[in-house]
């Protein structure tokens, strides 16, 4: 990160995360890219794509994202060539996640004032693709 500060680098490292969600979970084409079936495109295509939208960062930077994301919300292929966002897509991917038995007990954040809708009809995805569940209520 530039060293500008913790407080600064830690600003601007949730900027980049928040842009990086943007892009690979709900609208690719605000940096231009085109993410494929999976979800997945080229780090150094994204890195110049979002430079050249304004929204400039370092291969450090952003390997610096994807390794403190509490929520672990980005992902690196094994070669480091890739990267997708793990969770919470509007656009339509395919993770290639496992069907698994879920836990007896899941939680969902909900905000309070959305919990009489919850009730009355149920959890939906809204407008993303899955509702999202965690056998940890802290996440």
């Amino acid at each position: 990160m530039p060293s500008g500060g913790a407080g600064a680098d830690a600003k601007r490292a949730v900027r980049i995360s928040k842009f990086l969600a943007l892009v690979l979970r709900h609208d690719p084409a605000a940096a231009g890219v085109v993410l494929d079936r999976e979800g997945w495109v080229e780090v150094d295509v994204l890195i110049r794509a979002c430079a050249a939208a304004g929204r400039p960062f370092t291969r450090a930077e952003l390997e610096h994202v994807v390794a403190t994301s509490d929520k672990k919300r980005f992902a690196l292929s094994a070669d480091g060539r890739r990267i997708r966002a793990g969770q919470g897509h509007s656009v339509d991917v395919d993770l290639g996640l496992p069907a698994v038995e879920p836990p007896a007990v899941l939680h969902h954040g909900t905000a309070s004032r959305a919990l009489p809708l919850v009730l009355r009809e149920g959890l939906r995805p809204m407008s993303r693709q899955d509702v999202h569940l965690s056998a940890d209520a802290a996440t």
